[in-house]
């Protein structure tokens, strides 16, 4: 089993030049990556495939489960070319255009062509991350708007833009998001996130796809937009795993709004037991200097106080000039605070109504039992993986050990709270399973002599039915 860092919080690192070298992977991935995320805005198929392969090539090596974790584009809109840069000043009139032209302070060309149809007058254009705002103030004809500067800035080509008031037509998934998808199902990736989600429709439609196309791939569902908010209940209900976005997010709805807003949605998921991501800005600084601010810090902290599976780095890790380090900083802020009573036992009581309310009952009782003995382990046997899922959700201050035949599980279940996979196929009886993996985990060190270990299975084990049993071992 692998020996490098481990702490429960997981790290989502974005791979790109600065780390894309089987060299530094091997290091991040040392210095606790659990997830490598693919930016599927950047880069060709080609250049992602070798970080796919050496990715693989270093789990098969040195015997870790790093999950791979494909980021569509979405639906980006943006401007158009500009001349060098252009300052838009407060309280002037532009026009903005679906025309293609070089953009100026008269006229902006912008690249969404059903501008007309999805927005009206007294609707906000956030223009270059929310640095520079604009109110629509009348449509002028069918391919151009006119509207007023009320945060002015400068603005240079092919800039981003927000439409955070208007109810957009364009789909979730554009044409290359579906190449894209196509080349992530070949490649048999781990966990695909969708932008710009604003219905669960939306995560519905590319589930049914994936699932058509013979995958098993976990969709993450990121959550950016007004309207997902919304829709969080519904979101969350079908999404395998939600990322709070907060880049977009901050520019789309008032940024103060955005720490409660992450805590709701962490608190939402420990109750649904799906993974949630904290993403963007986390060790911003980190991209240019060596050392993070105590805010930085702080926000990190806080993501796993309150319970977040996973924390995010995007440009800290890509194309950063300390990536090692940014990777070794997080992992030893959430290692202390990991340290601390508050970042355990979370998640809510399993619902009487639920089809799957014994399972959850034994799961919840293993976790509470596992606190009262001190156990060194929660061990628990799965297909699916839903008793980790379930196990995990509760977040418990033992470790948990998650055994199962199912390969493609072992890198899946990565990306979740405190667990550990271990390979194992030899369920035969439970007395012979139970001992096979208390011997496992003696083996590798990871329980010993006297040590507590709380047992979830399903009985008769090899049935593989919903986990139904809690056994105590007691470690000779």
């Amino acid at each position: 089993m692998y020996k490098g860092k481990f702490n429960k919080t997981k790290i989502v690192a974005t791979i790109g030049p600065a780390t894309s070298s089987e060299e530094m992977l091997q290091k991040i991935i040392h210095a606790g990556v659990d997830v490598c995320r693919l930016n599927f805005s950047h880069g060709s198929h080609e250049v992602h495939q070798e970080v796919i392969d050496r990715v693989r090539n270093i789990n098969k090596t040195v015997g870790c489960n790093v999950a791979l974790l494909q980021d569509l584009q979405g639906p980006k809109l943006r401007i158009g070319k500009v001349d060098g840069e252009i300052v838009l000043e407060e309280g002037k009139t532009i026009r903005v255009s679906i025309v293609e032209q070089l953009s100026t302070t008269d006229i902006l060309f912008v690249s969404y062509p059903m501008l007309i149809q999805d927005c009206k007058p007294g609707e906000s254009i956030l223009l270059n991350d929310g640095k520079v705002a604009l109110t629509f103030t009348q449509v002028i004809d069918s391919q151009t708007m006119e509207a007023e500067v009320v945060a002015g800035g400068i603005l240079s080509s092919n800039k981003g833009f927000n439409l955070p008031n208007s109810k957009l037509s364009v789909p979730s998934l554009t044409e290359k998001d579906l190449r894209d998808l196509d080349y992530g199902i070949a490649q048999d990736l781990d966990w695909v996130a969708l932008s710009f989600v604003r219905t669960a429709e939306d995560i519905v439609d590319l589930k049914r796809i994936i699932s058509e196309k013979g995958s098993t791939m976990k969709v993450i569902a990121k959550i950016e937009k007004p309207e997902a908010l919304d829709n969080i209940d519904d979101i969350i209900k079908v999404a395998d795993g939600i990322m709070v976005a907060r880049g977009d997010l901050a520019v789309e709805v008032p940024l103060q709004k955005v720490p409660l807003i992450q805590k709701d949605i962490v608190e939402k998921c420990l109750a649904a037991a799906k993974p949630v991501i904290i993403a963007t800005q986390m060790m911003e600084t980190m991209i240019t200097d060596s050392m993070p601010t105590r805010a930085e810090i702080t926000d990190v902290a806080n993501a796993v106080l309150d319970g977040a599976d996973a924390v995010m780095l995007s440009a800290e890790t890509s194309v950063g000039k300390y990536p090692l380090k940014v990777i070794e900083t997080m992992s030893n802020i959430i290692y202390e605070i990991e340290l601390d009573r508050r970042a355990y036992f979370k998640g809510v009581k399993p619902n009487p109504t639920s089809p799957s309310f014994a399972s959850d009952e034994v799961c919840f009782t293993a976790v509470r039992m596992s606190d009262h003995l001190k156990a060194k382990a929660i061990v628990a046997m799965t297909k699916s993986g839903y008793t980790g899922y379930k196990v995990a959700s509760f977040r418990p201050q033992s470790n948990i050990y998650i055994f199962t035949d199912n390969q493609k599980m072992l890198t899946t279940l990565n990306l979740v709270w405190g667990v550990r996979g271990l390979y194992y196929d030899k369920f035969t009886s439970t007395d012979e399973t139970f001992q096979d993996v208390i011997d496992t985990l003696k083996e590798h060190h990871l329980v010993s002599k006297n040590d507590y270990v709380v047992n979830c299975a399903s009985m008769p084990i090899h049935k593989k039915q919903r986990t139904n049993t809690i056994k105590i071992t007691h470690v000779d």
